[in-house]
């Protein structure tokens, strides 16, 4: 394979909805690009793209595949990605890497779930978009509902460039308005047929035609003089046009495919290859020093790696975008997120499970290496005498669906770890950690589906036996009003004893609250609690009723019993301590004997202070269809909700409230059932604040019941 320049490189990404038909479309441009000499299916599990065993198992796409299709001297490079929005970190990943996105969508079906979560990002990131209407030989085919679809969702910019004569079974044609011709299609693999405009698709094609050049001339300010002037453009100032407006996003051109027949990929990559920026020419990637750096070959070498992934054959594959310069085998690199050093070993072009290996590579190409050691996603490699340059990581969504996890086998936990740690490396929207407070290991991530085949990978590829439990809310303890106890700890077995008597006032702590309190004040101690809060601990104790020195077991007494709090075991927080009186022994007592009345004597008190759970509420945002906010609100008010507002987001409305914790267990999947999975939201932490006191009751209850069974 010979080594592309950098203007010779197109980047793109596959988008759309699970079954709008990507994976068959990167295989007809494997095709068309003479990658391969026939054409997989699904069906049959034999594409490039979708050869995992989970996908093969599944029909769907769970991870991208990096392919490319070599046509007019052009190498396109090709991503395609999941459909499913449980996995929006791979059309991340991508959107991140490549110069436009085409979004695929089913004639059949219109937009679908996920198109208009994707779209958002691609918004976000001011991807250039391209649609690409697919499946149009169904017999349940719309191009007209498509296109109304289209426009409604994404606005006016959406620019009819082909249409076809017919749909359904008799789909063979269409009309190609920059070409101003019609392409007819063989269905036994002939190459299509390009003729004049028929005399029935004139008028059309004409009122088309116009819409097309209005659009075309606003991508420069000259052509739009010439558009003024004539009322027409040249078919070369069309496509500078087109180039233009689909760069800056004034101008989403429509094209029309059927991917499984092979029905227009030709003219699409044809299409691609003239109106998506060269890699030198888009928009490039931001360092953490917020430079923009573009691709350039004169430049010495950089990459980003967007992408990581363990294959059976290959271990460890790294999935680079170059940015400047060369990269050759056996070249010395830098990885300059961490500066470990090391040597690439080999480098390969990727199209899906077929991996072809090269010698070298030049900036703006997407290829892949193995055998980097310590080169994970998101990290940038560079030339050893380019250490200053680090790329922006990319920014994933936070998790939505939480569960914890454990291995049936015990022995088996740290195996399992390592196993969620290596998929982390992967799939970095897949957030693994263990709390200590709640003991369990939670895996957090973008939904039920997305948790579901994470054990499915588990499950078969690490031969790792696990369930899921719901997780433990995180609540905290508490006190509402002021309160005294004493405890006096003795204890005697022979030889030397154990004595302490502690007696503590404690209320509760409020920001600005005044320092004085019931008792003299002789030292105080502020402590800002790892899990939030704090604890103000004063030493009031006069005439030296408790020596100096075992103040500090005290506290440490009363820090045990805050990590396990009095009522259900719970971290408590906000309470002001004061320790005013009690007695020693000149010899019995010792900091242990302190410590224990400290705990004990915290205790009491805690429980007769109006103790309250508190729970952790989070600000929620819901982005939901206009025509489903009714259904989306009336559930969010069954969890507790309080809903703070709307936010009008054209057809789509954003629903802001505040949400317990313990009510949004698995949301996600019910969120996608009530809107057909057409929403999204995001929650952050807000506050802890009192639960209720039904609900006190009842977890109190749980509570004791669980700690018989511990005793049993």
């Amino acid at each position: 394979m010979r080594v592309y320049k950098t203007n010779e490189i197109r980047n793109i990404a596959l988008l759309g909805g699970a079954k709008s038909g990507k994976t068959s479309l990167a295989e007809a441009m494997a095709f068309e690009g003479k990658v391969i000499s026939r054409i997989g299916t699904i069906e049959d599990k034999n594409t490039l793209s979708d050869y995992r065993e989970i996908e093969m198992e599944k029909g769907n796409s769970v991870t991208s595949s990096l392919l490319y299709a070599e046509i007019n001297n052009r190498k396109i490079n090709i991503i395609d990605t999941p459909g499913i929005p449980d996995f929006i970190g791979e059309p991340i990943n991508s959107l991140n890497v490549v110069e436009a996105a085409l979004i695929l969508v089913n004639a059949t079906s219109g937009i679908e779930v996920g198109t208009e979560i994707i779209w958002r990002k691609a918004a976000k990131l001011q991807t250039p978009i391209l649609f690409v209407i697919n499946q149009l030989d169904h017999e349940k085919a719309n191009f007209e509902e498509s296109i109304r679809q289209l426009k409604e969702s994404f606005g006016e910019k959406v620019t009819i460039v082909q249409y076809p004569i017919q749909v359904g079974n008799d789909f063979d044609a269409v009309i190609d308005l920059v070409l101003q011709k019609m392409i007819k299609f063989h269905k036994n693999g002939e190459a299509a047929e390009i003729s004049e405009i028929p005399e029935s698709e004139k008028k059309r094609a004409d009122e088309l035609y116009k819409l097309l050049v209005e659009a075309s001339a606003q991508g420069a300010d000259d052509l739009m003089e010439k558009y003024f002037e004539t009322n027409d453009l040249t078919i070369e100032e069309m496509r500078r046009g087109i180039k233009l407006g689909l760069e800056n996003r004034s101008v989403f051109p429509v094209m029309c495919i059927s991917a499984k027949k092979n029905m227009g990929v030709a003219r699409l990559l044809e299409f691609i290859g003239n109106n998506v920026v060269a890699p030198n020419e888009g928009k490039g990637l931001s360092t953490t020093k917020d430079e923009i750096i573009l691709c350039d070959a004169l430049q010495a070498f950089s990459a980003f790696v967007y992408k990581t992934a363990k294959e059976p054959h290959l271990g460890d594959v790294a999935f680079l975008k170059i940015m400047g310069g060369t990269l050759k085998e056996g070249q010395d690199i830098i990885n300059t997120s961490t500066g470990n050093k090391e040597r690439i070993s080999q480098i390969m072009v990727s199209a899906g499970k077929n991996r072809i290996k090269i010698e070298e590579a030049i900036a703006g190409d997407l290829i892949i290496a193995i055998k980097l050691k310590e080169v994970k996603t998101n990290q940038t490699i560079a030339a050893l005498n380019n250490v200053n340059i680090v790329f922006k990581p990319i920014k994933y969504p936070e998790p939505i669906f939480t569960t914890a996890i454990k291995a049936l086998n015990v022995t088996e936990d740290e195996k399992l770890g390592t196993a969620l740690n290596e998929i982390h490396q992967s799939d970095p929207t897949l957030i693994v950690e263990y709390s200590k407070e709640l003991k369990q290991l939670l895996i957090k991530g973008q939904g039920e589906y997305h948790i579901n085949t994470i054990k499915w990978i588990l499950d078969h590829l690490y031969k790792i036996a696990t369930e899921y439990i719901v997780p433990k809310i995180p609540y905290r303890e508490t006190i509402t009003k002021s309160a005294e106890a004493t405890y006096k700890h003795k204890k005697q077995s022979g030889g030397a004893g154990q004595f302490a008597e502690v007696y503590l006032y404690i209320e509760p702590f409020v920001e600005g609250m005044s320092k004085q309190t019931k008792y003299p004040i002789r030292s105080s101690e502020t402590i800002l609690l790892p899990w939030g809060g704090k604890l103000i601990f004063n030493n009031c104790i006069v005439g030296g009723a408790i020596d100096t020195r075992f103040m500090p077991a005290i506290l440490k007494g009363i820090m045990e019993k805050m990590e396990e709090g009095p009522l259900t075991g719970s971290y408590a927080r906000d309470i002001v301590v004061n320790v005013f009186d009690g007695k020693m022994h000149p010899v019995d007592s010792n900091e242990m004997a302190f410590k224990l009345a400290g705990r004990a004597a915290f205790k009491d008190a805690f429980k007769h202070a109006s103790p309250k759970i508190l729970e952790p509420i989070y600000d929620v945002d819901v982005n939901v269809p206009s025509e489903r906010m009714g259904d989306v609100m009336t559930d969010l008010q069954s969890r507790r909700a309080m809903v703070m507002g709307m936010e009008s987001d054209g057809s789509y409305q954003t629903i802001l409230a505040k949400v317990p914790l313990a009510e949004m267990n698995k949301y996600a999947t019910t969120l996608s059932s009530l809107t057909s999975g057409r929403a999204a939201y995001g929650m952050k932490f807000f506050e802890y604040s009192p639960v209720p006191l039904d609900i006190q009751t009842e977890l109190l209850k749980i509570y004791e019941q669980s700690s018989k069974n511990e005793d049993e």
